[in-house]
């Protein structure tokens, strides 16, 4: 990940200022963190304020919004939404072959659109443009898992996974759990979440994954406690969308999360990771 953000960091915009202000952005950016992915949009915003055409700018603001979006941390979750999506067209107008522009905007219309096969189309050119392209196997795989494809998403997810062993693991460990809960493997979805889960402890959507995971398994304790811990990261328990495509696996996923939480409301949120 952190050789491909240096890639797209080697392409500056003409505006030396706007350039400035998305290398800050860039170190705040991947933090699964609330004050810095907000810090980040804010100076996102201030870079496409100078630079209307600046892709890479466009397509993290989007990234930054979905993050926001899926933890619950946003107060208007459709604007989140609607603004995610905007900022994405608008990276896809003027991305060229930047596969890491091609990768957040598959990433983001994939999740948010109805339209998952065109995503997929995206996140499959990034990768023609360049096969080592580690994050692009991470969104790949989450692709693959929203339509149903939990072993094909795996298989990305490893990819991503032994071209950066090293570079934030936590997302490809929650995507291969993922996919193995909704291959009914739960106990080895159990071990990947929790890894993600000691990676990335504030991230929201692991707990989700997790809490329905041991709610299917029968163990409604220890998933009621992952529904407490989620409750000291986001006020939000279950997702307004939910991203699967195929209604068996989101069934899956909300009786899992409704056994867990004991009947919560519904919020905003979802399933996904940077």
């Amino acid at each position: 990940m952190a050789a491909e953000i240096r890639r797209s960091s080697e392409r500056p915009t003409s505006d030396l200022t706007a350039y400035d202000l998305y290398l800050r952005a860039l170190s705040n950016a991947y933090t699964w963190e609330k004050g810095t992915i907000s810090a980040a949009l804010d100076l996102l915003w201030q870079a496409n304020e100078r630079d209307p055409q600046y892709a890479p700018a466009l397509s993290l603001a989007a990234m930054c919004q979905q993050n926001l979006h899926i933890n619950g941390w946003t107060k208007d979750p459709e604007t989140s939404r609607r603004e995610a999506i905007n900022l994405a067209r608008r990276a896809l107008r003027v991305a060229g072959d930047d596969p890491l522009v091609l990768g957040n905007v598959a990433y983001v219309l994939g999740y948010f659109g109805e339209n998952v096969g065109a995503a997929i189309e995206l996140i499959d050119r990034a990768l023609a443009f360049n096969p080592s392209f580690a994050i692009g196997w991470q969104r790949s795989g989450w692709l693959r898992l929203w339509t149903g494809e939990p072993d094909l998403a795996i298989t990305h997810f490893e990819t991503a996974l032994r071209l950066s062993p090293r570079d934030r693991p936590a997302g490809s460990f929650m995507g291969i759990g993922a996919g193995h809960f909704l291959a009914r493997r739960f106990d080895d979805a159990a071990v990947m979440l929790l890894r993600a889960v000691q990676g990335h402890p504030g991230w929201a959507p692991t707990y989700r994954v997790l809490a329905a995971c041991y709610a299917h398994m029968g163990r409604l304790d220890e998933a009621r406690e992952i529904v407490s811990r989620l409750h000291a990261i986001t006020p939000v328990v279950f997702p307004s969308i939910v991203p699967f495509r195929k209604p068996a696996d989101r069934e899956l996923y909300l009786s899992g999360l409704r056994l867990a939480a004991g009947g919560a409301r519904l919020g905003g949120g979802g399933l996904t990771t940077a």
